[in-house]
């Protein structure tokens, strides 16, 4: 069979070689990278480059030996769990389409001034942002992502301020992209939501940056890789529900992170099976299926790159998992992290 952008492989993530190896390996006995790179007609380098990452989406394992032995998994099971994780992120990103659809067929219609609002100076920006923040009285939902504007910035990623006020009591949620989330000044912002109540998630690939509040105004960039050129100030109801359920999908998904307790762990709690993991571990999984890399989950959870390391390690052993990948899917399975939650890059 040829694999190419027209078969099934392309739909699950896999190159035209790597489905070329995996074809061979589900119709024959174990074999080792040189005879399977002389069936499929590619290069011994090629076909060790593709077996591993076959092996990494747990397609593929290798029988010890020198040089070792390759069999291909049962296709049923190891094929449907990375099928069932396609579909799982196709529907979100169905979801996320039909929203900003309806935020961009409302905005190309003409508005009335009082719905949607230009607002072209930074500095009108931010003494705005801080106005509708101080008048809030029920809720606060933001989504931040980079680029930031440069300087210190406010919680809402929009302008230069300092610390903005904001009612005692009012329910604050944020969404961090955890791309973005790597510098000192996110983490700061962070915290000071959290010191005061607020709640905190991690999420990979936010589609929008974007303050809501109360439910009935909302700010977002005019560009999104331009935060400084510019805000929109949203007062329409229509367009105000679509952001809202934008940002609930989102927070639905998206990783819980306490910073308050983050040097305070408790003690280790049991999972949905016997094994047990302490909750610094417990937190290290859940930042790490988010695709966050070692410094930055150290950098959020207030620890060394090094005891990040020593902990996926011990996760990885007490998994039987030697890679990343294997780890959140296996965590995954085991009740330690949601199902479909496995996302990590390495």
């Amino acid at each position: 069979m040829d694999v190419t952008s027209d078969s099934p492989w392309a739909g699950i993530g896999l190159d035209a070689l790597s489905g070329r190896v995996l074809e061979y390996l589900v119709g024959h006995a174990p074999a080792g990278s040189l005879t399977v790179a002389a069936a499929v007609g590619a290069s011994r380098e090629e076909v060790e480059t593709a077996l591993r990452s076959l092996e990494d989406a747990l397609l593929v394992i290798p029988i010890a030996g020198r040089p070792p032995r390759w069999k291909a998994g049962p296709p049923r099971s190891s094929l449907g769990s990375l099928l069932a994780r396609r579909r799982a992120e196709l529907a979100q990103a169905e979801i996320y389409v039909e929203q900003l659809h309806e935020i961009y067929d409302f905005a190309a219609r003409p508005q009335a001034p009082h719905l949607v609002e230009v607002l072209e100076d930074n500095e009108e920006v931010t003494a705005r942002y801080a106005h509708l923040l101080k008048g809030s009285t029920q809720e606060v939902l933001h989504l931040a992502k980079p680029p930031y504007v440069t300087g210190p910035a406010d919680a809402s990623g929009h302008g230069d301020a300092a610390q903005p006020e904001f009612r005692e009591g009012i329910r604050l949620r944020s969404v961090y992209d955890t791309e973005g989330f790597t510098d000192t000044v996110s983490l700061e912002t962070a915290l000071r939501g959290s010191a005061r109540g607020g709640e905190f998630r991690l999420s990979s690939r936010l589609p929008v940056k974007l303050v809501l509040f109360d439910r009935t105004a909302a700010l977002l960039p005019l560009h999104d890789d331009r935060p400084s050129a510019g805000s929109l100030e949203v007062r329409s109801p229509a367009l105000i529900d679509a952001l809202a359920a934008l940002f609930e999908a989102i927070w639905k998904h998206a990783v819980p992170v306490s910073l308050e307790s983050r040097q305070d762990w408790p003690a280790p709690r049991q999972t949905r099976e016997t094994t047990q993991i302490d909750e610094r571990t417990q937190a290290i999984l859940d930042l790490m299926a988010t695709g966050m890399k070692d410094d930055a989950i150290a950098r959020v959870l207030n620890i060394s790159r090094r005891t990040v390391q020593k902990h996926v390690s011990e996760a990885g052993s007490a998994l039987g998992a030697r890679t990343r990948f294997q780890i959140a899917l296996r965590a995954a399975e085991r009740g330690w992290l949601p199902l479909g939650a496995p996302n990590s890059n390495e």
